[in-house]
């Protein structure tokens, strides 16, 4: 079992930048593939990136491909997700997620979740 918190989220303008942090818990953390996802006041959660346990693969949404980057560092147990160019649809909760395995998209094969950190990206 891992357990994720989230942090570094906060109000920026658009066209900045935030770098989130995922931090784990557990002796296995390479063993499991991370998610970011994001949720949106009145919209469903969406995925926004993820990478594999040993953090050679990747994939990202198209929506934030380009603008965002996602990176691990196995021997901190954590997780980044760095955001620039910021745009106010950007606004939401982000989530960590972890699951054993490959990765994927759909944030219901995660059984682990992070409580979430607010961006908020004013225009």
């Amino acid at each position: 079992q891992v357990q994720l918190v989230e942090s570094g989220g906060g109000l920026v303008q658009a066209g900045g930048s935030l770098r989130l942090s995922c931090a784990a818990s557990g002796r296995t953390f390479s063993s499991y593939a991370l998610g970011w996802f994001r949720q949106a006041p009145g919209k469903e959660r969406e995925f926004v990136a993820t990478i594999s346990g040993g953090g050679a693969s990747t994939s990202y949404a198209d929506s934030v491909k380009g603008r965002f980057t996602i990176a691990r560092d196995n021997a901190k147990n954590t997780m980044y997700l760095q955001m620039n160019n910021l745009r106010p649809e950007d606004t939401a909760v982000y989530y960590c997620a972890a699951k054993t395995g490959g990765r994927v998209v759909v944030g219901g094969l995660y059984p682990y979740w992070g409580q979430g950190t607010q961006v908020t990206v004013s225009s």
